[in-house]
């Protein structure tokens, strides 16, 4: 399926009833949140998109960027004829810039989007990403990403100590197949949540019903300032911090625990 500027968009379907689109995070493919449509889909018919740049999708492309992102999800709407959909951290700031852009969906559920407020989001990690990247040094690029976004200790390790013990933690089959492919979408994203840095009062224009998700155990910069800013400005907004989750309970950790509170929101 073409997007609006000829790219191949692809998502993945399971499940039967009313359309539902997941959109994933950075570092991140359909195939990842597939466990988390298995858990909606005696209720929901769920399409699971590949962002651009990953998976079965095409190329993020030279003129990458968010609005970008906002023509491929209105081309899967379209396809679907989806009125709803759940968003998770990257995902979650498209589906936002989507909403802003589209009344189409009716409700929206969001589990720590990738909002960032007055430079909330670290971006001092790019200059140095990029660099080790263009070097062909992923793995010293990947220690960069996760130091900066590491809390308490993990922040603390000397890179190349990180990068070692990373590279002990993922091995070869799945460093390739999984994380390295998407080490350069993952510096244009964030570049993008850069630049939606303080957006949040643009999302007051939302018309859809929406559900603020965080787990208890996320950093306060995922959750806590975020979200209560959102709800500040989305009309019709609530926010449920849930006890003993992290930024990862979507996709790995509880899919099972998030799918209940989306349908009991939908």
């Amino acid at each position: 399926m073409a997007s609006a500027d000829g790219t191949d968009i692809s998502y993945h379907t399971v499940g039967e009833g009313p359309p539902l689109i997941v959109v994933g995070g950075a570092l991140r493919t359909a195939e990842d949140y597939l466990d988390l449509a298995r858990c909606l889909a005696d209720r929901y018919c769920v399409h699971v998109v590949d962002r651009r740049g990953r998976g079965l999708s095409g190329p993020q492309g030279p003129r990458y960027g968010i609005a970008r992102e906002c023509e491929d999800l209105l081309v899967v709407q379209a396809a679907t004829g989806a009125r709803v959909m759940f968003g998770h951290s990257y995902g979650g700031l498209v589906a936002l810039e989507t909403a802003v852009r589209s009344d189409t969906f009716e409700a929206i559920v969001l589990y720590e989007p990738g909002v960032s407020v007055g430079g909330s989001i670290p971006t001092a990690w790019m200059p140095l990403y990029q660099a080790l990247l263009e070097q062909g040094d992923t793995r010293g690029a990947f220690a960069c990403f996760v130091r900066a976004f590491g809390a308490g200790s993990l922040a603390k390790l000397p890179r190349w100590y990180l990068r070692a013990v990373l590279r002990c933690v993922i091995r070869k089959r799945r460093w390739e197949g999984r994380y390295e492919p998407l080490l350069a979408a993952d510096l244009a994203e964030h570049e993008q949540v850069a630049a939606c840095d303080d957006h949040v009062a643009s999302y007051g224009a939302i018309k859809a019903r929406l559900l603020l998700l965080g787990g208890s155990r996320s950093p306060a910069r995922m959750t806590t300032l975020p979200l209560e800013r959102l709800q500040q400005s989305v009309p019709d907004a609530t926010v449920d911090i849930i006890d003993g989750l992290d930024h990862f309970a979507p996709d790995e950790k509880a899919p099972e625990v998030v799918a209940q509170q989306i349908l009991g929101f939908l």
